[in-house]
């Protein structure tokens, strides 16, 4: 029987006084995992459940494959590997994903959602600062990193590293699932009036609000102290082991760019920057947040490939300062492209929980990057 038939997730919400649509807070994750509405090929470890997130582990093995491709609506994804696959990895005991390639990976998880609910997937902010190009794909799919309501089966991570060759085996997670049951609704008089109960950002005049997304600008002024404003990545590494943390010395794989007077900086189209916006953002413990991707109106870049912001993000009563920084992954496409200080770079989408999580980030749960500033993944050694 499906967890969240539409009658009785109302009974259960009005109960609780709990919202019926939204995205499924922690404690609603469990109850899916007990239910075995989200199953998986081994037991599910209890650090991967997120505030408004399951992280995703991937299988035991990594398919080769010439291009991306999605199923089709009839298709499965093991139907395609077969027709274009080129060969399997073992990830038992590690496997190298060289970068420039492209793998599909059978995951550990798999679902069977029920009437109304569907499941959309982003790249665990580590991995989004390796650079590694992560997306979800599910069988019958006509659109990555979505699963519809009713799907029942297989999850398959397609990974594409783009800058650092990276050690992977399984059991390692580099994309995380959220889950939405109806569609809740968003508006522009909704967010603005949660910023005026909860500030979503500091260290800006106002914020800059359009429909349902809030407006991000990017610090090129840099640290006080040292002028750093971003990093730039080194086109021939060292593989990177992704289950390592504070490990590597990031000399031998970032260049630093320090800030330069009434001066911008200039991506170039085939490299890989970490920046950071000058607002300092807080996600409220009832909603969680999505940065969009891609915005053809702010320029022919990419920001921020992890998109999620959990609940509780730079939230106050989670320690230290309101708000927290957003570390932004920018790649420029096709032509050089200049940015420069307080100029928008990104919008972030607020959307509400069905109700507040058990757990918040950075208050109940181990998080890496609350009250982050300018900080490269968490793979790397950190100054001081």
């Amino acid at each position: 029987m499906a967890l969240f038939p539409a009658e009785q997730a109302a009974v259960d919400a009005n109960a609780r006084g709990a919202r019926s649509t939204g995205i499924l807070p922690y404690q609603a994750l469990l109850e899916l995992v007990r239910e075995r509405e989200i199953d998986a090929l081994a037991p599910i470890e209890p650090e991967q459940v997120q505030p408004a997130s399951l992280d995703l582990r991937l299988g035991a093995t990594a398919y080769r494959i010439p291009a991306s491709f999605l199923p089709g609506a009839d298709g499965t994804v093991m139907d395609k590997i077969q027709q274009f696959g080129m060969y399997p990895l073992d990830l038992g005991q590690g496997a190298v994903l060289e970068r420039g390639c492209v793998y599909i990976v059978p995951l550990l998880e798999h679902v069977a959602l029920g009437h109304r609910v569907t499941a959309f997937a982003n790249p665990k902010s580590s991995t989004g600062r390796l650079d590694i190009f992560t997306r979800l794909i599910a069988d019958g799919a006509t659109a990555f990193d979505l699963v519809e309501s009713g799907y029942r089966g297989p999850l398959y991570a397609e990974i594409a590293p783009r800058t650092f060759s990276i050690l992977a085996r399984q059991g390692s997670r580099l994309n995380q699932l959220r889950i939405r049951r109806g569609s809740p609704p968003t508006s522009e008089a909704a967010l603005k009036r949660l910023h005026e109960q909860i500030p979503l950002v500091h260290g800006a005049a106002e914020a800059n609000i359009r429909a349902d997304h809030l407006g991000l600008t990017l610090d090129l002024a840099g640290d006080p102290k040292t002028g750093l404003v971003g990093y730039r990545a080194k086109k021939h590494t060292d593989v990177i082991d992704i289950d390592r943390r504070a490990h590597y010395d990031p000399a031998d794989y970032w260049e630093p760019i320090f800030a330069r007077a009434g001066r911008g900086i200039v991506l170039n189209p085939d490299d890989f920057y970490i920046l950071a916006t000058k607002e300092r953002v807080t996600v409220p413990p009832d909603h969680a947040a999505e940065m969009v991707a891609y915005d053809t109106q702010v320029g022919e870049f990419r920001v921020h490939y992890a998109g999620f912001f959990d609940p509780g993000f730079g939230y106050r009563s989670a320690g230290g300062p309101a708000g927290t920084k957003a570390v932004l992954e920018v790649r420029s496409h096709e032509v050089p492209f200049v940015l420069e200080h307080e100029q928008t770079v990104g919008w972030l989408r607020y959307e509400r929980l069905t109700e507040v999580p058990e757990k918040l980030y950075g208050q109940d749960l181990s998080s890496n990057y609350q009250n982050q500033g300018l900080t490269l993944s968490k793979h790397f050694r950190q100054p001081g």
